[in-house]
């Protein structure tokens, strides 16, 4: 029985093992798919389970997406644009890394058919999967993108990889388009973004890479002053599906049984 697993800290949160777990069954794959809360120290010794077909994929979440790179022998095209990784895979004796956020995005997004292009995109936050959504929605032809990060000189990093973008102090609410929650404030029910979005007006499009729970802090206040509003659930879909047929060759539907797995 072939293992998969999702690795992270915190964990606890993730839907992964529901969603992949869901397709496997449907599928009728003689495989399992479980969770993992992993520490720093960790790393290195679950990609020796891989090398030694222990472990037959990964999934990747906050705080390893950078991290992990270092114990993996070759990246995809993508996760070396973005220095980011969130699915590995073994093949041909090599651990490799991918990186299905940039599609899941991507995808999500062409969902609600909201047109990034020649868009003004503020994102709040810096880590892990900030590069995914930078390289995507430069791809999707955004005008302008600015980053806003607690830690300013971890925004300032970013330049290396995407020297395009705008970096403003926190606390700065720059005039946006679209605006993106990419931190973890949100995870918890109570936490709460300190920032004041009272003026930014209506009509701006607020968007949150949290999927659980459904509806953050965050998009209760875009919603609260009539702005649109949409949590990454189908960007957490498309992402997983994308990893799913990297590791089985296999495509699967992202139907309404599927997206209902989601709640």
């Amino acid at each position: 029985m072939k293992k998969y697993f999702v690795i992270g800290n915190p964990i606890k949160h993730s839907l992964s093992p529901k969603l992949h777990n869901f397709w496997i069954k449907k599928k009728n794959i003689n495989a399992t798919y479980d969770k993992i809360l992993a520490t720093q120290d960790d790393l290195p010794k679950i990609c020796d389970q891989i090398r030694e077909k222990k472990i037959n994929g990964l999934n990747i979440t906050v705080p390893f997406k950078n991290d992990i790179i270092r114990n993996l022998d070759e990246l995809s095209l993508e996760a070396k644009e973005t220095q980011s990784v969130n699915t590995i895979y073994f093949k041909d004796n090599k651990i490799i890394g991918h990186n299905t956020d940039i599609i899941g995005f991507k995808f999500s997004i062409e969902k609600v058919q909201y047109d990034v292009s020649k868009k003004k995109i503020l994102i709040l936050g810096a880590g892990g999967v900030v590069p995914s959504l930078i390289y995507s929605l430069n791809k999707m032809g955004a005008s302008k993108i600015i980053v806003c990060n607690r830690t300013k000189s971890k925004a300032e990093n970013l330049k290396h990889l995407f020297n395009g973008i705008e970096i403003v102090n926190w606390g700065e609410i720059p005039n946006f388009d679209m605006i993106i929650n990419a931190t973890s404030l949100g995870l918890k029910n109570g936490d709460v973004i300190d920032l004041d979005f009272s003026k930014v007006g209506n009509g701006k499009f607020f968007y949150d890479v949290i999927y659980n729970p459904a509806e953050t802090n965050f998009l209760k206040i875009g919603k609260k002053f009539g702005n649109k509003t949409e949590n990454g659930k189908m960007m957490f879909i498309y992402q997983a599906s994308a990893s799913f047929e990297l590791w089985h060759g296999i495509n699967v539907n992202i139907d309404d049984e599927t997206i209902n797995q989601i709640n």
